[in-house]
């Protein structure tokens, strides 16, 4: 029997699951799936569908699922479900526009329900809490939407898993970053974050008040996130909100000598001229040493107020990392894996991503923790994990550095060109660099969706943009 995509919820009483079609906006029952949820009889056969894993639905988790999803692993099929607490993708480099409100989140995102069904997976919503080594199982918690819980907790099995959980911010154990300070690392964080910075923005305008809002982390999406904020400001002008723009400071705060640290200089040196020109405060070389509800204390004992506070700083990876027993992580957190992207310390585990850290022929320094990384782990854990299920040889992964891209709002765009042919490292700038940018993400639709989808997507994006309000403004 061919299974489809599903979303797939457990029953407490009957061994059967709810498959969640959300395009029908309606339940029908399975009774197949007993094995997904854990409940599986312990008489596996060759026969059997290989169980395939993969926790996180980002840039590599959703691209794996959907190009390996009815594909065979020797003389077995592949039966893979995707576990994610959010209920659809949105490209993580556009996380800080839909925060700042000039990108609805609604026109941009992939519902993991419907790419389920399109393609033949299985999408498994919450949040993967630990992983039983011993017993391959992960745990998911329960999935809440306020006191209600939507779905309970429960144990999908596995015969090979695979992490592309991502990474979030680190605080670094700084004292009230997590009481006082907003994250955008999710689509639900981007979301919450722009519900109350319209209605913050709103309240200053009406009260004649200075709206301050402090970003702690110069680094990509802490300089784009506030060039997008000074954009939302004179956006909500144009659409009524008088003075909008004198109501709004922003602050930009990185403990380095410079923004974008792992930019060229030059990069960074025109994104601090052009953040300036915008009325962005920068500082650099202020370290925090603790925040509170009115802003953000300095290890010099400076304070910088704030009304609404941002962390931006550090990566580290999740905390289903920490809870997997004893397998070798970074100081970060990142799951160590060798050259086939495969844990050094269990052969049924894979990471590709922002929580991987690969050990790589030829490569001395980290694999940077970017979009264009994961999309290469994807790439290659497409072409080649069937054949490391099935115990074939493969290649060794590889990386290559195709250069580096940051937009301002549409005020001005920046980048570096990768050391490899012809290209040595030159520097691009304006439209050149914003159609670089924009290019990124239209790529990655087309392999999702395909070259005839992707173009469509493209199209209604540049549709809506005529038709529609040009940020959100409800």
């Amino acid at each position: 029997m061919q299974r489809m995509g599903t979303c797939v919820v457990p029953e407490a009483i009957e061994a059967r699951t709810i498959e969640w079609r959300r395009t029908a906006a309606c339940f029908r029952l399975r009774p197949d799936y007993a094995d997904v949820m854990g409940m599986e009889s312990t008489q596996r056969t060759n026969q059997q569908p290989h169980r395939l894993v993969i926790v996180g639905g980002g840039v590599a988790g959703l691209d794996i699922a959907t190009h390996l999803a009815g594909n065979t692993a020797g003389n077995g099929s592949l039966q893979i479900s995707l576990i994610d607490k959010e209920p659809a993708y949105v490209w993580k480099p556009m996380l800080h526009m839909i925060a700042a409100g000039t990108s609805d989140a609604g026109a941009q995102e992939t519902a993991f329900a419907a790419q389920a069904r399109t393609h033949g997976f299985t999408y498994q919503p919450g949040c993967a809490t630990s992983v039983d080594r011993a017993r391959r199982e992960i745990h998911i918690g329960p999935l809440r939407h306020g006191e209600i819980e939507v779905v309970p907790a429960r144990v999908v099995a596995y015969d090979t898993l695979l992490l592309a959980v991502g990474s979030r911010a680190n605080d670094f154990g700084t004292p009230g970053v997590k009481d006082h300070c907003s994250t955008i690392d999710s689509r639900s964080e981007a979301i919450a974050f722009n519900d109350e910075l319209r209605l913050r923005l709103i309240q200053a305008v009406v009260s004649n008040t200075l709206l301050t809002i402090g970003i702690v982390g110069g680094g990509a999406t802490g300089v784009e996130l506030a060039a997008e904020l000074i954009r939302i400001a004179a956006v909500a002008e144009e659409y009524g909100a008088r003075g909008a723009s004198s109501h709004l400071k922003v602050l930009l705060i990185e403990s380095g000598p410079r923004l974008l640290g792992p930019f060229p200089q030059r990069v960074a040196d025109a994104a601090h001229r052009k953040l300036s020109e915008l009325g962005v405060t920068v500082r650099v070389s202020a370290r925090v040493a603790s925040v509170d509800e009115n802003g953000f204390h300095l290890v010099d004992g400076e304070t910088i107020p704030a009304v609404l506070k941002v962390w931006a700083a550090g990566v580290k990876a999740p905390d289903l990392l920490n809870n997997m027993g004893d397998v070798k992580r970074t100081r970060s957190g990142q799951l160590v894996v060798g050259p086939t992207l495969r844990s050094v310390d269990d052969p049924h585990i894979y990471a590709v991503g922002d929580c991987a850290s690969p050990q790589l022929p030829g490569h001395d320094n980290a694999v940077p923790t970017t979009a264009q990384a994961a999309h290469q782990q994807a790439v290659y854990m497409c072409r080649n994990l069937p054949k490391l299920i099935a115990g074939s040889q493969a290649p060794a992964a590889s990386y290559h550095d195709f250069g580096s891209l940051v937009s301002l709002g549409g005020f001005d765009a920046y980048g570096s060109l990768g050391r490899f042919g012809f290209f040595k490292g030159g520097f691009i700038r304006g439209r050149i660099a914003q159609l670089g940018h924009a290019m990124l993400y239209r790529t990655f639709q087309a392999r999702l969706h395909g070259p005839w989808h992707g173009s469509l997507l493209w199209l209604v994006d540049i549709l809506a943009r005529r038709v529609k309000p040009s940020a959100r403004l409800s």
